[in-house]
């Protein structure tokens, strides 16, 4: 009966402290803060598309992305290549003439969450970019930054 006891008291320990350590390794990472503004869905940049080059902050490799507007929605190729986000809708504001925008698009097929918030020009383009996947053991985080001239892709009907 006493190594049985042992055994028990073992199992026990060795669950509170896994526990203990599941919560640690959880810790979630909040996604990229929009600034706040007067956001709307006004379809500001439907038509257009670009390709853009970007630099994932923490390992500095580069990567290129098509996104397109299109009656008020947004999409970028890789995600849709990586995990069939479809077509997200978009907020614009405009600011001393300069059109910001943001949207967030969901993986409907796994955990990852992809917020966007840019602003564009005819001649520039600023994106800053997360790419977090969230599971209940941990929270992996990708930061992407683009900026330079974009490649202004055939337009679509928007």
């Amino acid at each position: 009966m006493p190594q049985i006891l042992q055994i028990v008291a073992l199992a026990a320990a060795t669950i509170g402290t896994g526990a203990a350590t599941l919560s640690v390794m959880n810790e979630d990472i909040p996604d990229l803060a929009v600034p706040e503004g007067d956001w709307a869905a006004t379809g500001a940049l439907d038509g257009m598309a670009f390709r853009i080059r970007g630099e994932d902050l923490s390992s500095g490799a580069e990567l290129e992305d098509d996104i397109i507007f299109r009656n008020g929605t947004f999409q970028s190729t890789d995600c849709e290549d990586y995990c069939s986000f479809g077509w997200s809708d978009y907020q614009t504001k405009e600011i001393d003439g300069v059109i910001h925008f943001t949207t967030t698009a969901i993986c409907p097929d796994a955990p990852h969450t992809v917020v966007w918030y840019g602003t564009i020009t005819n001649d520039d383009v600023s994106i800053d970019v997360t790419w977090t996947t969230r599971r209940w053991y941990w929270t992996n985080q990708i930061r992407i930054r683009v900026a330079g001239k974009p490649t202004l892709l055939d337009t679509v009907s928007g």
